[in-house]
């Protein structure tokens, strides 16, 4: 295959203004994501809202991240997920002549298949865009179903396209065991506390929620471990542990879209419902904590 898209990836917000997507500020969040160090940006995964995005705003949200990448060193790494498989190929094609880099398919949720189902779905989808690299998303405790380590190893070893996964079991004996027994696939880390941990382990870089208000510093810390300085990774990752715990004191994104409202950097603090903005007590937990750390504009 191409490229595989590893390093520092940050799993972007989506940001709307009375009512529907915002272009213009989508666009610069990825610009300043790629100003700051991040190797890639993730486009329409559990923090940008995907599950309740139209397909067309789904599909919008790539090709503005393929849009502004273009000509830079950023990759893109985009979400091509859902709970119908049909959905899935549609939005994984859909991404491939937009030309991203590599998706992503988090896990079929609310269906709950077996682990048949499941290699069955992402054979579907990888074989429908046989060029395209593509990653595995495991987050059991969003979907309600576990991809098994014999699960993911079967898909990696029978389908050339797909070449990794991004972790979020927030088990390190998960990493332990898949990278013990196949230290080729690339995984990502998927839990923004234990970045260091996985990639002190093995792992080949990050998707992160904290990233979109500090990718300077996630930037820092993957890029750290992947050239062996491991003091300095796990320096920051201790440092950014405040930070990264209050940005799930609510459901993912609903704490880093606050957050990223209270940096100035996104104009409205709007969520689609069923989400609703952070109460006042975690609100201000937010803004005490982020007075903690420099936030580039």
């Amino acid at each position: 295959m191409s490229y595989k898209v590893t390093g520092a990836t940050t799993a972007l917000i989506t940001p709307f203004k009375n009512g529907t997507l915002d272009e213009a500020t989508y666009a610069s969040l990825i610009k300043r994501q790629i100003n700051n160090g991040i190797d890639a940006v993730c486009p329409v995964g559990t923090t940008g809202e995907s599950a309740t995005l139209s397909h067309d705003e789904h599909k919008r949200c790539i090709e503005i991240a393929v849009e502004v990448a273009k000509g830079t060193k950023a990759k893109i790494l985009a979400g091509a997920g859902s709970n119908a498989t049909h959905e899935a190929i549609e939005i994984a094609r859909h991404a491939q002549k937009c030309g991203v880099d590599a998706i992503f398919s988090v896990s079929p949720y609310y269906n709950k298949p077996s682990q048949e189902g499941l290699y069955q779905h992402y054979k579907a989808i990888a074989d429908a865009v046989k060029e395209l690299p593509m990653m595995l998303y495991n987050v059991p405790g969003r979907t309600g179903v576990d991809i098994s380590t014999d699960t993911l190893i079967r898909l990696f070893d029978d389908v050339e396209n797909i070449y990794g996964v991004k972790e979020a079991t927030g088990s390190i004996e998960r990493t332990i065991e898949i990278l013990s027994r196949r230290p080729e696939l690339k995984l990502l880390s998927g839990d923004d506390a234990i970045d260091y941990t996985i990639l002190a382990n093995g792992g080949a870089g990050i998707t992160s929620v904290t990233a979109n208000l500090l990718p300077d510093l996630k930037s820092q810390l993957v890029h750290s471990a992947l050239e062996g300085d491991f003091k300095k990774s796990k320096e920051i990752n201790d440092m950014l542990y405040p930070i990264n715990k209050v940005m799930f004191c609510e459901s993912n994104p609903i704490p880093i879209k606050a957050a990223m409202y209270i940096a100035g950097l996104i104009d409205t603090l709007e969520y689609r419902l069923p989400l609703l903005a952070p109460s006042l007590a975690n609100m201000k937990k937010i803004e005490e904590e982020m007075k903690n750390y420099n936030i580039v504009k």
